[in-house]
């Protein structure tokens, strides 16, 4: 019984084996001479004039992985196109749900704001954070170290006011 499983094993072993003896010996074998031009980010040749202003934000990459979801969708859908007069109403409603769970995944990204960044969504942030106008240093900050000692002049006309 267990016999039929044995070339999956060895072929798992196997990979396991290519993959460390891959890390060992490029470890063991690679050149190691770290300087500033190994360590300069590149792009198409040119060699940076100037540093970037600031990294590519985090929703840049969310963006990128809905991307790969909506690939990953139409890659299981074109089987179900191939087949689809052999599965009958099981594969159509199977193919539904399928849909409409990206599809809501899709909505809720959407909803949460994930597929707004860049100027527009900074200036939608900017306004939704304004700072209640009831607010000020003498309701907020909290001065420590004044206790038992005389006020100054400045602080009394902060709190007369």
């Amino acid at each position: 019984m267990l016999a039929q499983y044995l070339p999956v094993l060895g072929l798992l072993i196997f990979a396991l084996l290519f993959g460390v003896g891959g890390f060992l010996t490029s470890g063991l074998l690679a050149p190691r001479s770290p300087n500033a031009r190994k360590a300069a980010a590149y792009e198409c040749g040119m060699v940076p004039a100037k540093d970037t202003p600031e990294r590519f934000p985090v929703t840049f990459f969310l963006v990128a992985m809905i991307f790969i979801v909506f690939d990953v969708e139409i890659i299981f859908l074109y089987p179900w196109v191939i087949a689809n007069g052999t599965l009958g109403a099981f594969g159509l409603f199977s193919i539904l749900i399928f849909s409409f769970l990206v599809f809501e995944s899709l909505l809720y990204l959407v909803s949460s704001g994930a597929l707004e960044w860049g100027p527009v969504s900074q200036i939608r942030r900017a306004r939704t954070e304004m700072v209640d106008a009831d607010r000020t240093t003498s309701s907020t900050v909290r001065r420590v170290g004044l206790e038992g000692r005389p006020l100054e002049p400045q602080d009394q006309t902060e709190e007369a006011g």
